[in-house]
C-alpha cells in the first residue's frame, strides 16, 4: 500500500504504542506510558518509575509523522517497531528509519526521507 490516509497512519501508530504500553514490567515499579500529540504528530512510548532505589525514565519509542511519512526517531523494541507498522498496513516506502544515518538509509529497504 503506497498511499494511506494520514488519519489512518496516526491511528495505526497509536494502536501499536497502546499495545506496547499494556505490557507489564517483570520487575520494579515501572509504568509504560504512550504519549500522543496529534497536533504536532509526535508519538512516544516512555518508561517511568522506580527499580528499587534507582529512578527509571526513558524513551522506548519516538515516532514523528513528517510530510506523510512515519519517521522512527528511536526504537528500543526487541523486534523493531517498523515490523509492527508494516504488519498494520504502512508500506516500507512510508517508513523512515530516522535513527540511521542518512547515508545508510538507502540500504535499509525503507524510505530514505
Amino acid at each position: 500500500m503506497d498511499t494511506i490516509n494520514i488519519d489512518k497512519i496516526r491511528q495505526i501508530v497509536e494502536n501499536i504504542l497502546t499495545e506496547y504500553a499494556q505490557v507489564p514490567y517483570a520487575y520494579g515499579e515501572i509504568q509504560t506510558e504512550a504519549i500522543f500529540d496529534r497536533t504536532r504528530d509526535r508519538y512516544l512510548l516512555v518508561n517511568v518509575g522506580w527499580d528499587n532505589d534507582r529512578r527509571i525514565h526513558g524513551t522506548i519509542v519516538h515516532i514523528d509523522i513528517i510530510d506523510g511519512k512515519v519517521w522512527i526517531q528511536r526504537d528500543g523494541t526487541e523486534e523493531g517497531i517498523s515490523e509492527d507498522l508494516e504488519r498494520a498496513g504502512i508500506s516500507k516506502n512510508l517508513i523512515v528509519l530516522g535513527f540511521r544515518p542518512p547515508e545508510v538509509r538507502q540500504y535499509t529497504g525503507y524510505a530514505i526521507a
